[in-house]
């Protein structure tokens, strides 16, 4: 699973927005945020784990979760892609349209 498949859930988006905000938190710290059931958050939190937007460590019996910065430079390289081609689509409408009213 690919970041962009893990960030399409809204709660998923949520989690990482309050890890972005508040920095490390455990498991039921973020579930403190949510009208959810503590398993739905666990498997949101596995989810964003293994597409590698969140990472894990364990400190004795408790896990605490953070934001994986690095995990967003396959949206940012995709995101800047889109904006480069949308770009190079206007320019060329725009010489187009210049032609015609030539």
């Amino acid at each position: 699973m690919d970041a962009f498949h893990a960030l399409a859930e809204p709660h998923r988006r949520k989690v990482v927005e309050i890890l972005v905000h508040r920095g490390r938190l455990s498991a039921s710290e973020i579930c403190d945020e949510f009208d959810v059931t503590p398993q739905a958050i666990s498997q949101h939190l596995r989810v964003l784990r293994e597409a590698r937007v969140l990472l894990m460590e364990k400190r004795a019996q408790r896990r605490l979760y953070s934001f994986n910065p690095k995990s967003m430079h396959q949206i940012e390289a995709w995101t800047a892609e889109m904006a480069r081609l949308w770009g190079s689509r206007l320019d060329r409408l725009e010489r187009s349209l210049k032609e015609e009213q030539a």
